[in-house]
């Protein structure tokens, strides 16, 4: 039942803007499936539902998994990467509302040797990198991706 209650739950969201968990559980109804407010907001962290940022409607999180050399990360910073700064070797990034926590796993999931890890808040993304000079070809790399 939660495997069918959560693919109707991306099918209602594939199929027009979902607002709220009302809206959510009024699409279940219809489609003849009963459900809890509770249940919905389980099944939307299950499912790594964020909303959007222009329209505040819940969409799938978009953070690929890791492919060779980064490349998942790369379409994920050209995406959803605002702006690039960095002060020796911390670099932060700017995204739209909501979108830096999937946008730090992305740059997690890559693996890369010269980034010791993330710490992303609701549209800013602090990276720590090895050293000044790794941070720097990687503020060059983002500012590149996003045309800056």
């Amino acid at each position: 039942m939660k495997a069918r209650r959560q693919a109707l739950i991306l099918q209602l969201l594939d199929r027009e803007p979902v607002h709220n968990q009302e809206q959510l559980r009024r699409g279940l109804r219809a489609h003849g499936v009963a459900a809890t407010q509770a249940t919905i907001s389980r099944d939307i962290k299950e499912l790594g539902l964020v909303k959007r940022a222009a329209d505040r409607a819940y969409q799938r999180a978009a953070v690929p998994l890791p492919t060779a050399g980064g490349t998942a990360m790369t379409r994920v910073l050209a995406d959803s990467v605002t702006d690039a700064d960095r002060v020796q070797q911390l670099v932060v990034l700017k995204t739209p509302p909501g979108q830096a926590n999937a946008t730090a796993v992305a740059i997690d999931r890559a693996q890369l040797v010269e980034i010791v890890g993330t710490i992303a808040g609701d549209d800013t993304i602090l990276v720590i990198l090895r050293d000044h000079k790794r941070a720097a070809a990687f503020e060059s790399r983002v500012r590149g991706l996003i045309g800056r």
